[in-house]
């Protein structure tokens, strides 16, 4: 049985080097992206004078991963949400809604007790190539 290589992606320019964990693995045409901060691309400072900017930071970085490996959101066909207090959520999806049209990927979602940085959100996203 011929088994699939797991491969890491082209990173999207965004996060600064040296951190244990990959921007993102593929496996055939399977494409798992890390999970998302909206950190200032090539810093670990977030962009957060408000949770608007720092929800469009997140997904504008997702973007930046999968434009660098060729894709969209268009490719997107699982994201999960998590929102350190889900009274961010209108807002979240507000912001969320304009990175995509219909048909949207599935979602999950759910409210944390802390994210890395102090982060107000994290998305991590499947995407098929």
């Amino acid at each position: 049985m011929d088994r699939v290589k797991p491969e890491p992606i082209k990173p999207g320019g965004h996060l600064p080097g040296g951190l244990p964990f990959s921007e993102g693995m593929a496996v055939g045409d399977l494409v798992f992206l890390s999970g998302q901060l909206g950190t200032f691309p090539g810093r670990l400072e977030l962009n957060n004078a408000t949770r608007e900017m720092e929800f469009h930071q997140l997904m504008q970085n997702i973007v930046a991963t999968l434009e660098a490996n060729g894709m969209t959101t268009k490719n997107l066909v699982k994201c999960l949400v998590m929102l350190e207090d889900m009274a961010d959520w209108p807002a979240f999806n507000e912001v969320y809604l304009t990175y995509f049209e219909p048909p949207y990927p599935a979602r999950s979602a759910f409210g944390t007790t802390g994210l890395a940085l102090g982060a107000r959100a994290e998305v991590e996203c499947i995407a098929v190539r």
